[in-house]
């Protein structure tokens, strides 16, 4: 593994952050994986590979591993944090005190901080005002294994101050994943949260054998309840179009790898929200988004259908099939109804 000083950091040794790391070093961008511990760094030295997120996958010489925040920050350009959102807080505030200044910070999670309900990108400017105006997200249609598997992929980032976020696509672009550059931090970063509780409905879709119309309904009308909440929220309403919209919510509605996907289809089997978790064995965002989007969605006076069904499945008892007859049996409306006025139309 090389020892040049990285351009890119990578926070995050899970498999979104793993990935990231490795697409990147592959096309032979300077990139450094920040490990947990220095037990970690050491593992993952030794086997030269994750041996639990990309098992056979070699790093490229171009990735370097290390545990200490000022070796892994020294001169980086651009610093991804591709950890759960609910470690955002603390995983920034262990590196805080090494960012090199104009660096670029990218938040790669999709999620809120509970209790706060703050999106990552504001979680980010409390801790880092300094740094406000590189602080941004990167947030797209990237199922990691098909990443990591080389196959092509684009994103979407987006800084505060829009004249630093070709920085990050020009460092993160590669033959096999085009970043397209953005200015609308909230809606890319709204969507990308968003989109984990309409995939559990997808998920649910999918375990009950309900169809390709149900499915897409899932989406459709997931996409009408994203939107609704995302301007209201600020977000413009062009992004829910783009590919941190609409095409992150048809990849993890539809792949096999998505978690907040599969999620679901273990719901709909009649499995515990426990249960369900301890097979995943990963993170799956959605489960505690959806907290988040009703409560956002009360101060706000947005209706979310879905996510109130998916909320009571969730932690209320109330079997998917049920969920799904209610939805059906509400009443009947106009399609956009509740969007027009927040279109100006």
């Amino acid at each position: 593994m090389s020892h040049a000083r990285a351009a890119v950091t990578v926070i995050g040794t899970g498999s979104w952050g793993t990935t990231l790391a490795i697409a990147l070093a592959r096309h032979g961008r300077a990139t450094t994986l920040l490990a947990r511990t220095a037990e970690e760094a050491a593992l993952l030295r030794t086997a030269n590979a994750h041996p639990r997120v990309a098992p056979g996958v070699a790093f490229p010489a171009a990735l370097r591993v290390e545990s200490d925040p000022a070796l892994a920050l020294q001169d980086s350009q651009v610093v991804l944090l591709a950890v759960p959102s609910q470690t955002m807080r603390a995983n920034t505030e262990q590196i805080r005190r090494h960012l090199p200044p104009n660096t670029v910070i990218l938040s790669c999670a999709k999620g809120f901080e509970r209790g706060t309900l703050k999106r990552m990108s504001e979680v980010l400017v409390e801790l880092l005002p300094e740094h406000a105006r590189g602080i941004g997200v990167l947030s797209g249609p990237n199922i990691a294994r098909e990443v990591l598997e080389g196959k092509p992929a684009t994103t979407v980032v987006a800084t505060h101050d829009h004249d630093l976020a070709p920085v990050a696509q020009r460092l993160l672009t590669t033959p096999t994943l085009r970043v397209y550059s953005g200015d609308d931090v909230v809606g890319i970063e709204l969507a990308g949260a968003l989109k984990n509780i309409i995939a559990l409905g997808a998920g649910i879709a999918d375990g009950l054998n309900a169809g390709d119309n149900a499915k897409a309904a899932f989406i459709t009308r997931g996409l009408a309840e994203i939107a609704r909440l995302g301007i209201v929220l600020g977000a413009s309403p062009l992004t829910f179009a783009g590919l941190a919209g609409l095409g992150d919510l048809v990849a993890t509605c539809a792949s096999p790898y998505s978690r907040n996907r599969r999620m679901g289809e273990a719901l709909a089997r009649g499995e515990s929200l426990d249960a369900a978790l301890a097979q995943l064995g990963q993170v799956a965002e959605g489960v505690t988004t959806v907290q988040t989007a009703r409560e956002l969605a009360a101060q706000h006076h947005v209706e979310l259908p879905i996510a109130d069904q998916l909320f009571q499945v969730l932690y209320n008892g109330k079997t998917p099939r049920q969920a799904i007859a209610e939805l059906m049996q509400r009443e009947v409306k106009h399609e956009l109804e509740g969007m027009r006025g927040l279109l100006g139309l």
